[in-house]
């Protein structure tokens, strides 16, 4: 009697079939969803950065503001405590025009120091959003 010999090297199986239909639309199920992942990541990336550049514009449109106040004398800076109105503003950058609703405010805090507070308030996505922004201006004696 002769012994079975063990096959040498790998053993390949012969199935020259492919995929089947219910694979491959499992694996078409799979990759869309994937898909549809990244492309809502995509989105939000994207409204986070025109959220941010909106942002980052109503910022320096605060400091601008502040800064011109910041430039007057001390005297000529003046106090405002009711009623300050808003002014209207539109700032153009990334290809659009975006309105901004700018409120300066000065407060005399100390005989010898105002307070100086802009706010800057915009609508982005159906909310109002608000940026605000102070600084002291003193009067130093000669």
């Amino acid at each position: 009697m002769q012994a079975c010999k063990a096959p040498r090297g790998p053993v390949m199986i012969n199935d020259s079939g492919g995929f089947t239909l219910l694979e491959f639309v499992i694996a078409m199920f799979i990759l869309m969803f994937g898909l549809l992942g990244m492309l809502n990541g995509v989105n939000v990336a994207m409204d986070k950065s025109v959220e941010s550049s909106i942002r980052n514009e109503a910022v320096i449109l605060a400091d601008e503001r502040i800064m011109k106040k910041r430039s007057k004398t001390f005297t000529a800076i003046s106090t405002v405590t009711v009623n300050v109105p808003q002014q209207e503003t539109s700032r153009y950058f990334r290809g659009i025009f975006k309105n901004y609703s700018v409120q300066e405010i000065v407060n005399l805090s100390t005989p010898n120091s105002k307070e100086i507070i802009v706010n800057v308030a915009w609508k982005y996505r159906n909310r109002r959003v608000t940026h605000s922004i102070s600084s002291f201006v003193s009067n130093v004696a000669p």
